[in-house]
Protein backbone atom coordinates (compact mmCIF):
# COMPACT_ATOMS: atom_id res chain seq x y z
CA UNK A 1 0.00 0.00 0.00
CA UNK A 2 0.97 3.51 -0.87
CA UNK A 3 1.81 5.50 2.11
CA UNK A 4 2.19 9.22 3.12
CA UNK A 5 4.60 10.71 5.85
CA UNK A 6 3.05 13.79 7.56
CA UNK A 7 4.29 16.48 10.16
CA UNK A 8 1.45 17.61 11.54
CA UNK A 9 1.02 18.01 15.28
CA UNK A 10 -2.86 19.58 15.63
CA UNK A 11 -4.59 16.74 17.05
CA UNK A 12 -8.10 17.83 14.64
CA UNK A 13 -6.21 18.23 11.58
CA UNK A 14 -4.07 14.88 11.92
CA UNK A 15 -7.77 13.05 12.58
CA UNK A 16 -9.10 14.73 9.47
CA UNK A 17 -6.02 13.98 7.26
CA UNK A 18 -6.56 10.19 8.74
CA UNK A 19 -10.03 10.04 7.60
CA UNK A 20 -9.17 11.00 4.50
CA UNK A 21 -6.22 8.66 3.82
CA UNK A 22 -7.85 5.70 5.08
CA UNK A 23 -11.07 6.81 2.36
CA UNK A 24 -8.52 6.82 -0.54
CA UNK A 25 -6.77 4.04 0.64
CA UNK A 26 -3.20 5.55 1.47
CA UNK A 27 -1.34 4.36 4.65
CA UNK A 28 -0.55 7.46 6.56
CA UNK A 29 2.15 7.96 9.22
CA UNK A 30 1.66 10.90 10.87
CA UNK A 31 5.13 12.66 13.05
CA UNK A 32 4.59 15.67 15.27
CA UNK A 33 8.58 16.83 15.45
CA UNK A 34 11.09 17.13 12.78
CA UNK A 35 13.44 14.36 14.68
CA UNK A 36 9.91 11.91 14.42
CA UNK A 37 9.84 12.52 10.78
CA UNK A 38 13.50 12.19 9.89
CA UNK A 39 13.24 8.56 11.79
CA UNK A 40 10.27 7.82 10.09
CA UNK A 41 11.61 8.63 6.71
CA UNK A 42 14.69 6.82 7.26
CA UNK A 43 12.78 3.98 8.29
CA UNK A 44 11.21 3.09 5.40
CA UNK A 45 9.28 0.87 7.57
CA UNK A 46 7.85 -1.34 4.94
CA UNK A 47 10.57 -1.19 2.65
CA UNK A 48 9.55 1.50 0.49
CA UNK A 49 9.99 4.84 0.17
CA UNK A 50 6.88 7.28 0.77
CA UNK A 51 5.06 8.43 -2.14
CA UNK A 52 4.53 11.87 -0.70
CA UNK A 53 5.79 14.09 2.22
CA UNK A 54 3.61 16.54 4.04
CA UNK A 55 4.64 19.26 6.13
CA UNK A 56 2.16 21.41 8.04
CA UNK A 57 4.21 25.08 8.08
CA UNK A 58 2.25 26.23 11.33
CA UNK A 59 3.59 22.88 13.78
CA UNK A 60 5.01 24.13 16.91
CA UNK A 61 7.93 22.14 15.93
CA UNK A 62 10.77 23.79 13.59
CA UNK A 63 8.33 22.94 10.70
CA UNK A 64 10.64 25.06 8.48
CA UNK A 65 13.22 23.10 9.24
CA UNK A 66 11.82 19.73 8.35
CA UNK A 67 11.81 20.83 4.54
CA UNK A 68 15.68 19.88 4.92
CA UNK A 69 15.16 17.47 7.08
CA UNK A 70 12.53 15.35 4.60
CA UNK A 71 14.76 16.20 1.40
CA UNK A 72 17.78 14.39 3.00
CA UNK A 73 16.06 12.07 4.20
CA UNK A 74 13.97 11.26 1.39
CA UNK A 75 15.84 12.17 -1.81
CA UNK A 76 13.37 12.39 -4.25
CA UNK A 77 9.84 11.99 -2.73
CA UNK A 78 7.60 14.82 -3.08
CA UNK A 79 6.91 17.31 -0.67
CA UNK A 80 3.94 19.56 -0.08
CA UNK A 81 3.41 22.34 2.90
CA UNK A 82 0.89 24.10 3.87
CA UNK A 83 -0.33 27.18 6.09
CA UNK A 84 -1.97 30.09 6.76
CA UNK A 85 -2.57 31.98 3.47
CA UNK A 86 -1.52 35.19 5.13
CA UNK A 87 2.23 34.28 6.03
CA UNK A 88 3.06 34.99 2.50
CA UNK A 89 6.66 35.49 3.99
CA UNK A 90 6.45 31.86 5.56
CA UNK A 91 5.59 30.88 2.02
CA UNK A 92 8.69 32.32 0.26
CA UNK A 93 11.21 30.88 2.68
CA UNK A 94 9.47 27.39 2.50
CA UNK A 95 10.24 27.70 -1.48
CA UNK A 96 13.83 28.64 -0.85
CA UNK A 97 14.49 25.87 1.38
CA UNK A 98 13.85 23.66 -1.68
CA UNK A 99 9.50 23.09 -1.42
CA UNK A 100 8.35 23.70 -4.49
CA UNK A 101 5.20 23.08 -3.21
CA UNK A 102 3.65 25.76 -0.48
CA UNK A 103 -0.16 25.67 -0.14
CA UNK A 104 -2.65 27.76 2.10
CA UNK A 105 -4.49 25.48 4.76
CA UNK A 106 -7.22 26.08 3.01
CA UNK A 107 -6.75 24.75 -0.59
CA UNK A 108 -4.54 21.39 1.14
CA UNK A 109 -8.00 21.09 2.84
CA UNK A 110 -10.13 21.06 -0.11
CA UNK A 111 -8.08 19.06 -2.30
CA UNK A 112 -6.67 16.74 0.34
CA UNK A 113 -8.40 13.56 -1.29
CA UNK A 114 -7.07 14.57 -4.58
CA UNK A 115 -3.58 14.95 -3.24
CA UNK A 116 -3.89 11.88 -1.28
CA UNK A 117 -5.08 10.01 -4.38
CA UNK A 118 -2.67 10.95 -6.66
CA UNK A 119 0.36 10.07 -4.29
CA UNK A 120 -1.32 6.64 -4.27
CA UNK A 121 -1.29 6.59 -8.04
CA UNK A 122 2.24 7.98 -8.70
CA UNK A 123 4.78 4.72 -9.44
Amino acid sequence: MAHVVALVDELFFQAKILETAKHVGVELRLCATPQALEAELRSNANGTAPRLVVIDLNAKANALGAIGVAQAAAPGVPLIAFLSHVQTELAEQARAAGCADVMPRSKFTRDLATILATAKSEK
